[in-house]
């Protein structure tokens, strides 16, 4: 057994793993079906990946195929670490020929706009589309909450096209991701976020429209909810 698998599991928790195992929704038929927790903290996990981050590719996707959801976490935020280090495109190259191994949403979140949003701040954006027309669930949570980095600057344009065009998703958690990103959007300029929930608001599902106006002062979600805009 690896060095890294075996640290991971001697910190693993059993009873939390049993939560976490509902919190991800890991049942048959649910979007973690047949993942594998071992019940290890966030904090916890980013303080075993800063232990082993000299690992090579090849071992990181070794750990990015367990079947432990918190090894798969380790890999990636050994990624995001060396991605920060050393903007490797080898290391985005990398993350995007794995998705299929990111697979859960806070896998996705924790890394997609550390690696892939970071990296494409100032290039080209047509590979955020191409992940939001794909087959995959987790591909298309990539592609908005990678936009996340452009927010944190200030760029709203690309984030707004790609809200646009995932509002006619039927996930759920594809309804979060993007009014997560509209309630970014929103902290940073509420009038450029009103304008698009205005011209958008036939087409935007209720749990999205709930996540983006969270921060509005209560009179004004209550309008919003209602429709009286």
């Amino acid at each position: 057994m690896k060095e890294l698998t075996k640290t991971l599991i001697n910190n693993a928790n059993p009873e939390k793993a049993k939560f976490l195992s509902g919190y991800f929704k890991t049942g048959k038929g649910e979007y973690g079906e047949g993942d594998i927790f071992l019940g290890i903290t966030v904090p916890q996990t980013r303080a075993i990946a800063k232990q082993f981050s000299h690992l090579p590719l090849n071992e990181i996707k070794t750990h990015l195929q367990s079947k432990f959801h918190e090894e798969r976490l380790t890999a990636l935020l050994i990624l995001v670490n060396n991605y920060k280090k050393t903007k490797s495109k080898e290391i985005v190259n990398f993350y995007l020929e794995n998705t299929k191994n990111i697979n859960n949403w806070d896998l996705v979140d924790l890394t997609a706009h550390e690696i892939i949003g970071n990296y494409l701040l100032d290039k080209d954006k047509s590979p955020l589309y191409k992940l939001a027309n794909s087959n995959n669930l987790w591909e298309r949570r990539i592609s908005i909450i990678s936009t996340f980095a452009f927010i944190r600057n200030n760029q709203f344009d690309e984030s707004l096209k790609l809200a646009k065009t995932l509002l006619q998703d039927k996930h759920d958690l594809i309804h979060k991701a993007v009014g997560w990103m509209l309630r970014e959007i929103g902290k940073r300029d509420q009038k450029i976020l009103e304008n698009f929930l205005r011209e958008n608001y036939s087409q935007i599902p209720r749990t999205t429209l709930r996540y983006a106006i969270e921060r509005f002062p209560e009179h004004l979600r209550k309008k919003y909810l209602k429709g009286e805009i």
